[in-house]
């Protein structure tokens, strides 16, 4: 039988070990449902109000159901296990080959229904209502943080308009604003002077707000066992250690350390063709903030490490610093899936010895 998807030799279609399959369309208000009953060979497929999903499901028997990995999937993959469901979140690419003819509420459901079924479908994994809370705060924290440069960029732009300049760097245009604000008193009006004065303490709030969530992702890193576990690894710190644990999601759902470097797309492209295979960039699929945290870390490691390793000194010799640091941030990437899933610390030159044979 296949881990990932539950089928095995012989399976029929609409069900999986026995339990019926369901495929659910998720929404805003209204909810589209496919399903076969196997006793009678009847399609169902209605729709079903957001308020009444849990209760029509509550009067089900345990079934498995397939959900789109999209925007409220992980909250009523959490609701419905609660309720005695199997929940499988499957990536919208996966779904997509089965939407046949028009795209509506029932075919989605219909494609839903169709690839929750198929053999070797990486499912994603159900993230718990922690790791949701944890990445809620690096969203608010991105979110300021574009803010803050956008505010600090427009800055510079209409000061430097006026002859004034700065260092690089917010901290150091900074403690050079006001300044340059008394120097241009005499020319500016003072409504205008006023209002950049105020543009300025919205860059300071916004600092101050950032500063917040990042002594609330601090607290978390000291309470959670498995966010303490990678933190201690060369490259990864609080951002990076918290982000990683939340975005993974449930470590299980990937077969090996180099499945999880390849969804965060720190694996290189393939493109072939008669039976001919060749290896390009990085495909970046995943999610762009949890490797772009990864590549900083790593870029710090190249930067500020004193044993480099044999590892990273012989690929240095050979390869562009650029890749050297692509390379070392999907080393990270494996190391906090083997630490995570192994649930055990982080050894400074471990290696891993496959069983052997019988």
């Amino acid at each position: 039988m296949n881990r990932k998807t539950g089928m095995g030799a012989g399976q029929i279609i609409g069900t999986i070990d026995g339990r019926q399959v369901v495929g659910l369309d998720i929404a805003k208000l209204v909810f589209q449902m496919h399903t076969v009953d196997m006793a009678t060979g009847e399609i169902a497929n209605v729709q079903i109000k957001r308020g009444k999903v849990l209760e029509h499901f509550a009067n089900r028997a345990p079934c498995v159901i397939g959900i789109e990995a999209c925007g409220g999937a992980h909250h009523w993959a959490r609701e419905l296990r609660a309720l005695g469901h199997e929940v499988r979140l499957l990536h919208a690419q996966a779904v997509r080959p089965f939407v046949s003819g028009n795209k509506t509420d029932a075919t989605d459901a219909r494609a839903i229904w169709l690839a929750v079924q198929q053999p070797g479908t990486k499912l994603v994994g159900v993230k718990t209502l922690e790791q949701q809370a944890t990445l809620t705060l690096h969203r608010q924290r991105d979110l300021l943080m574009k803010m803050r440069i956008m505010q600090t960029n427009a800055l510079r732009g209409l000061l430097y308009e006026f002859g004034a300049t700065f260092a690089r760097g917010t901290q150091a245009m900074l403690g050079e604003v006001e300044a340059a604000l008394d120097a241009l008193s005499n020319k500016l009006p003072q409504m205008v002077a006023d209002s950049l004065r105020e543009q300025v303490q919205r860059i300071k709030a916004l600092a101050k707000d950032i500063a917040a969530i990042d002594k609330r992702l601090a607290l978390q890193l000291r309470e959670d066992d498995a966010m303490r576990r990678i933190a201690a690894i060369p490259g990864v710190g609080v951002l990076t250690a918290t982000a990683a644990i939340a975005t993974m999601g449930d470590p299980r759902a990937f077969g090996s350390a180099r499945e999880f470097c390849a969804w965060l797309g720190l694996v290189p492209r393939q493109w072939g063709t008669g039976g001919r295979v060749r290896l390009q960039g990085i495909s970046k699929r995943g999610d762009a903030y949890l490797r772009t945290l990864l590549i900083h870390g790593a870029r710090a490691v190249l930067m500020h490490t004193k044993e480099p390793g044999p590892w990273l000194e012989q690929i240095q010799a050979r390869r562009p610093t650029n890749v050297v640091i692509v390379a070392q941030a999907a080393k990270i990437a494996r190391t906090i899936w083997a630490v995570t899933a192994r649930q055990q610390d982080y050894q400074r030159g471990y290696r891993s010895v496959r069983p052997q044979a019988a």
